[in-house]
């Protein structure tokens, strides 16, 4: 799908054609439409197709005029049940003369807060700024979903003190390799800025340096956020892989304490099933007798027991 946007009246707006300072949004294409794309604006048809890849890593590049940013954003699971709840996914941005592309796989959060207006001195005419504020937002939503990861670990943990099973254990993986794959994106991200920074291939002003600024200091800490939570989620999982085993052992005591119990008064009712003579066979009470001694010897196991902390 192509969809083309321009500002008219300090409003954003969507427009037909392609023209001069527009924004031109490709989400998932296919292959004739990536072609078209390509003849109409000259830009190469590898930068339209590279950023479609789930796997291509961040970078710059430039050819025939046309400058490729391909930046790593952060992609909330679409399905609740999903078992890792946050992915990336690459973002491509194009720069040509007076255009600016924006092609991802998937409707991309980052792009929609653009698009809705939730971006403050957003003006697509300043392509540099667009630019710069793509990875702006970028680190500022990657740091917003790691304090929802913190949020999940921890209501997690609570579940993991009384838990035997290893359901809970499990889904602390899946967030874990949801930190993977920041990690990995906010790093490939600050190679990006870094040379940006350095080459200046996008002729930035002193405020958009500033910008820059703000981005690598947000990437920065959502790195710094990343290895803390990593670190803790890792500690967690050793801990509470051993409290599961733990609790899962004292349930097997109590389980063979009660069993042993049992087999009290089991053993005397055994005794005087035999076919032999035995104590208070002829008595009227023998009955009572058998019962009450189970009884006992049953509560005085039980005491013994408590007090050995056995039970």
């Amino acid at each position: 799908m192509i969809s083309i946007y321009k500002h008219a009246g300090g409003k954003l707006g969507e427009i037909r054609h392609i023209e001069d300072d527009c924004w031109i949004n490709v989400v998932n294409p296919g292959e004739a439409e990536i072609k078209s794309l390509a003849e109409q604006t000259g830009v190469p048809q590898d930068f339209l197709t590279d950023a479609l890849d789930v796997d291509e890593r961040a970078r710059i590049e430039a050819d025939d005029g046309s400058v490729l940013i391909v930046v790593h954003t952060p992609m909330r699971a679409a399905d609740e049940d999903d078992d890792i709840p946050f992915r990336t996914i690459p973002l491509g941005i194009i720069k040509k003369d007076r255009l600016i592309i924006t092609v991802c796989r998937q409707e991309n959060e980052i792009v929609q807060q653009f698009l809705e207006g939730r971006v403050k001195n957003f003006l697509i005419s300043d392509r540099a700024r667009f630019i710069i504020q793509v990875f702006l937002n970028t680190s500022i939503t990657f740091l917003r979903h790691l304090k929802e990861i913190n949020r999940k670990s921890n209501l997690l943990e609570d579940d993991l003190h009384k838990s035997m099973q290893n359901e809970a254990l499990i889904r602390l993986v899946n967030i874990e390799k949801s930190l993977v794959y920041f990690m990995t994106s906010v790093k490939a991200n600050e190679i990006v800025m870094a040379r940006i920074t350095r080459a200046d291939v996008l002729r930035l002003d002193e405020l958009d340096k500033d910008l820059l600024d703000d981005a690598i200091t947000e990437n920065l800490q959502a790195i710094h956020m990343t290895k803390i939570y990593s670190n803790i989620l890792s500690g967690l999982m050793d801990a509470f892989a051993s409290i599961i085993s733990n609790n899962l052992n004292v349930v097997m005591k109590v389980l063979t304490s009660v069993t042993i119990i049992l087999m009290i008064p089991n053993l005397i009712a055994s005794i005087y099933g035999m076919n032999v003579e035995l104590p208070f066979q002829h008595s009227m009470n023998a009955f009572l007798i058998v019962v009450a001694t189970g009884l006992f010897l049953s509560i005085l196991g039980v005491l013994v027991f408590v007090k050995k902390k056995w039970l």
